[in-house]
């Protein structure tokens, strides 16, 4: 089985991370471990190439050590696991990683928003389980639910 790990910094992305190691034989499961750095603007000045945006490598060095501390666990646990960092829409990343890599399950946190900022905001993980090629697993934080 291929399981794409949509990771961020939030807790939520570490109840994922429990979750698979609690669900998923390490021989059976080969993870792919995704962060998504999402710029502020979509739309950068013609001269510009779309992947110059100094401004982000803070958030993608970020991103390296949140892919590389998810992996290091899971390999530790005896998962095969694999590391990326993409740049653009977060929704749409991890739909198209999903794609490409062939995935048969992503995993992605809740953040549990509600009301107005849901609405104003959107949810990933609820984009992602509308639009994604395989099957979704949304982890809650119990806490919130």
């Amino acid at each position: 089985m291929r399981v794409l790990l949509g990771v961020d910094d939030s807790r939520n992305s570490d109840n994922a991370l429990r979750m698979i190691l609690s669900q998923f034989r390490p021989e059976a499961t080969e993870i792919r471990v995704l962060h998504v750095v999402q710029p502020i603007s979509v739309s950068s000045p013609p001269q510009m190439s779309s992947r110059f945006a100094p401004e982000l490598e803070e958030q993608r060095n970020l991103g390296e050590e949140l892919v590389d501390r998810a992996a290091k666990t899971l390999r530790n646990a005896g998962f095969k696991a694999t590391t990326a960092v993409e740049q653009g829409d977060i929704r749409m990343k991890l739909i198209d990683s999903a794609k490409e890599w062939g995935a048969d399950l992503v995993v992605v946190g809740s953040r549990g928003r509600g009301g107005i900022q849901r609405l104003l905001l959107g949810s990933v993980a609820e984009f992602v389980a509308r639009h994604a090629p395989c099957s979704v697993e949304i982890v809650r934080d119990r806490q919130i639910a």
